[in-house]
């Protein structure tokens, strides 16, 4: 006899306690919006609004008419790999060998594999609040516990000290992300020296998440810990993207930079999820690195222009305060200002936005920082200078109570 269809279906204890990614949940609502035909200005984005540069779709295409569209090796193809360890040497001075870098399906696959590969049940993770959406939870569904450190009270720059007084017998990693998402904010390189200092002591493992490496405005400085010591770098992994340097986030391409057994570690889990990744956008991954970089400029030049205009505008928000990010493409502002009566919490305020205003933002909490809003520059000045007019609507409305 056949059993009855599943009312609810019985997810492991691991999957159970994921909590859905809310930047996930901020796009799946401006899609449908946009679908219905409403005029729904996405603020919530993160994802860059420029198209692939055409050199870089080039070579994607040269290697779909050239056949490169098998398997290849778990890591990545030599080209790729090449190309990795020579733009940071380039780029950054940093010398590594190519068993040391491995391509994955995206930055996040490179979390994945370097949170999983080393984090055992019941070792403590380090990582700063505000924080992007995924890191406890990769570090939850490997078994590890997650121990935030809350670095408002330093304008969400996290210090060395606060570093320090975290550590516990049972730290085994801490996840460092600057340019940071969701606040902008940038860890200046002598402060990330003398983390990586504190953590070497206490021989603690660190993962540099550097999705946003390049998108950095002065007189704030581009850093990669890549550039560190040898020995600082002994326990690091580099998590890297090329998703929003080169606005290539359907490609799902990545990287990792991390010492040779860390890697053999990542590349086993690799080779039993998903192995290599697409062989297509390996390609396309290699010339962007190999290629003119001037893309990059260009679109890093027209970040700042809006970021600029943002920030003077949030200014005159109701009940709105932000500081400037020094770097990726979010501002972050405090809404405190407005919360109370019927609108109590930033995620309150997030769906009156939706609700009233056709407004996508991303609330605060999913950050770990309840009382902020996400909202995201990654679109046109015209269409950000349309959701800062309705924002002002919806904050007065709440400001007068």
């Amino acid at each position: 006899m056949t059993k009855p269809a599943l009312e609810s279906f019985p997810r492991s204890e691991r999957v159970a306690q994921m909590q859905a990614s809310s930047t996930l949940a901020a796009m799946q609502k401006a899609q449908a919006l946009r679908a219905s035909g409403v005029d729904v200005v996405d603020l919530g984005a993160g994802e860059p609004d420029f198209d692939t540069p055409d050199h870089i779709k080039r070579a994607a295409a040269e290697a779909m008419r050239a056949g490169e569209t098998k398997y290849t090796a778990t890591g990545g193809t030599r080209a790729l790999q090449e190309a990795v360890v020579n733009y940071y040497a380039r780029e950054f001075g940093a010398r590594y060998d190519i068993s040391e870098v491995m391509a994955t399906a995206g930055g996040k696959q490179a979390l994945f594999n370097a949170i999983v590969s080393l984090v055992n049940a019941g070792d403590e993770v380090l990582i700063a609040q505000p924080y992007w959406v995924t890191f406890p939870e990769i570090v939850k569904f490997a078994g590890g516990t997650p121990v935030f450190i809350e670095t408002e009270e330093t304008g969400f720059q996290l210090t060395a000290e606060q570093v320090r007084r975290a550590v516990t017998p049972r730290t085994k990693l801490l996840i460092i992300n600057s340019p940071s998402n969701p606040s902008g904010r940038v860890v200046a390189p002598a402060e990330f020296r003398r983390i990586m200092e504190t953590l070497a002591e206490h021989g603690v493992y660190v993962i540099s998440d550097e999705c946003y490496l390049r998108f950095v405005y002065a007189p704030a400085e581009v850093f990669s810990a890549s550039s560190l010591a040898p020995e600082l770098r002994a326990r690091l992994c580099i998590a890297g993207s090329f998703s929003k340097t080169y606005a290539m986030t359907g490609w799902r391409m990545g990287y990792a930079l991390a010492p040779r057994e860390w890697t053999k570690a990542m590349l086993l889990v690799q080779g039993h999820s998903t192995s290599n990744p697409n062989s297509i956008a390996q390609r396309a991954a290699t010339e962007a690195f190999n290629g003119s970089q001037d893309c990059v400029g260009a679109m890093l030049a027209e970040y700042g222009a809006r970021r600029e205009w943002l920030i003077k505008a949030l200014a005159d928000v109701p009940g709105f305060e932000c500081v400037a990010p020094e770097g990726a493409f979010y501002a972050f502002p405090n809404v405190r200002g407005c919360l109370g009566g019927k609108v109590k919490t930033s995620g309150a305020l997030a769906d009156k936005l939706l609700n009233d205003e056709q407004t996508v933002v991303t609330d605060g909490a999913g950050f770990g920082a309840d009382g902020y809003l996400r909202i995201s520059y990654a679109t046109s000045l015209e269409r950000l200078e349309e959701g800062v007019r309705r924002i002002r609507r919806v904050a007065e409305e709440c400001v007068a109570g």
